[in-house]
């Protein structure tokens, strides 16, 4: 699991008002606490190896769930971003064969369809929800995408 997939559920934690998680799978295991809105998290790592094996596994020590980030503001994009409202798949056009929805320097507005998100089998269509002009596309198509991922940074018009 990556710090991005972390970070995603912290902040949905936030959002929803959920205090503790944990997830579980093969050889990971994740575990968050969180206290109030003023207080910091708890993240528990652990990589552990099934009980069906002899050997213990080792717990790396605990990990914050906020790093601490340089605050050089010289290289921070400034365009709004559009985010995925939802985990899936991300999809740049209505189907393989046609054309994508949006381009490097086309003019969207706020009711611009801009991609598909792809979730249990259900096509979500995306729409910019602002006016200007894409200035980047973040995500590959076809790659998977988690709830609150920046998809493109658009300049206002």
């Amino acid at each position: 699991m990556e710090f991005k997939d972390i970070k995603s559920i912290v902040d949905l934690m936030k959002k929803n008002s959920i205090s503790d998680f944990e997830l579980e799978k093969e050889d990971f295991k994740i575990k968050l606490h969180r206290t109030d809105g003023n207080k910091t998290e708890n993240v528990q790592l652990q990589n552990y190896i099934p009980p069906a094996a002899a050997q213990v596994a080792a717990v790396p020590a605990p990990v914050s769930a906020t790093p601490e980030i340089p605050a050089d503001e010289s290289n921070k994009p400034t365009d709004p971003e559009i985010k995925s409202p939802m985990i899936g798949t991300f999809y740049r056009a209505p189907s393989p064969e046609a054309d994508d929805y949006v381009q490097v320097g086309d003019h969207v507005s706020a009711d611009s369809v801009v991609c598909i998100v792809e979730a249990m089998k259900v096509m979500n269509e995306i729409k910019a929800e602002m006016s200007g002009v894409i200035t980047e596309i973040l995500i590959d198509n076809a790659s998977a995408v988690e709830y609150g991922q920046p998809l493109f940074r658009v300049r206002p018009a």
